[in-house]
């Protein structure tokens, strides 16, 4: 952070070593033998790990193509014996994930026995990588990638039972042909290759998903290893919303290139009103006592009146109808800032309240990326006498460099997100991001996108 170039204006452009910046993922290896509860162990704690970004890696996705001379003999292959996988493949996709690049997962049909039917799976990269499989001990190099080994310990004949009911009401398979590979593949394949790995495990985990003492002391460890490296506990004014995951399928529907612009435009107000409400939960207040209808004293609280918006032109007024919802009659202020490729921005037009260095501010822009337009927006509003802690920065989306630039700069600078996202590409916007957002709201094209806005507020009065 500290190599990053003065540039043109008072700004500052990103370099490659702080773009390239990105944590390592928490990786989870779950072993056991098959039908052993290790789905059920996976599901659990992605589940109460819900704030976290959070992948399933299956090694089932990484088995060989069999070839045509094995597919005339499928029922004598062996589907648990370590050289059915493609090690090498899984070791590459791992690599990219802990690089911070996205990668596409192989989807294995069972039926023609190819991983070439299906389109690939695509998965970014994440804060924990579970990866689940039979057999993912058994190579050291997989193991080596593993901040922490579960091994699921099962009863041989709780499993064989499992299997049974697996394979003959979901794949149709005699009961007799089960029992056969059974005896002839699995339980053999178990005591030689997999029950061995048991050793490497750090945690044994009996009973599997029923088990919900180990899973809660997993996932709590998992969390305060996340926490060493989070942004918040490095900047006590940066403040992340706490995820749910009506959250984040709200930001799947509008990450979507898919999403109509109707749809990109509903969940995109509901989740600005969430980040907005939360913005004003940061405000300062006074304790109220009133009398409600009944008679009685309630003890409550009063927050500041003395409050404007400003939104930095065009994206940033997406955010203006959610904070007039909230707060009614407010006045709000416009800043256009104009990029100038890769030399900084230019601050072109601003319309502020004459009285705003006596009012609390809150700053409105769906994406912080490189921090760039953000630090211009600040630096202005602190030109104009408004202290810097009475500026609340309100964003959807915050790119990790975004953060450290501003929080950096302006530590007295509260900034609310829902989401931080991996980083930035090298055109210098945010992955995976949203695209443009202030288009897709909008539903404008980049032609004349700076024209049309100029006109469009050259009268603007406040």
């Amino acid at each position: 952070m500290d190599s990053l170039e003065q540039r043109k204006g008072g700004t500052e452009k990103p370099t490659t070593s702080a773009i390239d910046m990105y944590k390592q993922p928490f990786i989870i290896g779950v072993a056991g033998g098959a039908a052993s509860g290790k789905t059920a162990v996976c599901d659990m704690i992605i589940q109460q790990l819900h704030d976290q970004r959070v992948v399933l890696i299956n090694q089932d996705s990484f088995y060989h193509n069999l070839t045509d001379e094995e597919l005339l003999r499928v029922q004598d292959y062996n589907f648990d014996h370590p050289e059915a996988f493609d090690t090498e493949q899984l070791l590459h996709v791992m690599d990219k994930l802990k690089c911070g690049q996205a990668v596409d997962i192989p989807k294995y049909d069972f039926k023609d026995y190819k991983s070439d039917v299906f389109p690939a799976r695509r998965v970014n990269p994440a804060d924990v990588i579970i990866l689940e499989g039979i057999l993912i001990f058994h190579d050291p190099r997989v193991r080596a990638l593993m901040s922490m080994k579960i091994f699921v310990d099962t009863d041989d004949d709780l499993r064989l039972v499992r299997r049974i009911k697996r394979d003959t009401a979901e794949n149709g398979r005699e009961i007799v042909a089960v029992l056969d590979q059974y005896s002839k593949f699995v339980k053999p394949a178990f005591d030689d290759f997999i029950f061995p790995t048991k050793k490497y495990a750090d945690l044994i985990i009996p009973r599997g998903g029923d088990n919900h003492v180990a899973i809660d002391l997993i996932v709590q460890h998992i969390r305060t290893k996340l926490g060493q490296h989070d942004l918040c506990k490095i900047y006590r004014n940066f403040y992340l919303i706490q995820s749910t995951f009506q959250i984040r399928s709200m930001h799947s529907l509008i990450r979507d290139h898919l999403t109509t612009k109707h749809d990109f435009i509903f969940y995109s107000d509901r989740l600005i009103r969430l980040v907005v409400e939360y913005g004003l939960g940061h405000l300062p207040f006074t304790e109220k006592q009133i009398i409600t209808p009944n008679g009685s004293v309630y003890s409550g609280v009063e927050f500041s009146k003395k409050l404007c918006g400003v939104s930095i032109i065009r994206s940033g007024e997406s955010m203006e109808n959610a904070l007039r919802a909230c707060c009614r009659g407010i006045k709000i202020g416009k800043i256009l800032i104009h990029r100038e490729g890769d030399n900084g921005q230019q601050l072109i037009y601003e319309k502020l309240p004459k009285d705003i260095s006596e009012r609390h501010v809150l700053l409105l822009d769906p994406i912080l990326g490189t921090g760039n337009s953000a630090v211009q927006a600040i630096s202005l509003l602190l030109s104009k006498g408004v202290p810097e802690s009475n500026i609340i920065f309100l964003n959807l989306v915050s790119a990790p460099l975004g953060v450290h630039v501003v929080c950096k700069r302006f530590p007295r600078v509260k900034i609310v997100t829902s989401e931080i996202d991996i980083g930035l590409n090298e055109d210098f916007r945010v992955i995976p991001g949203m695209g443009e957002f202030g288009d897709r709201y909008f539903g404008t094209d980049d032609d004349d996108k700076l024209v049309v806005t100029l006109s469009k507020y050259k009268m603007v009065e406040i």
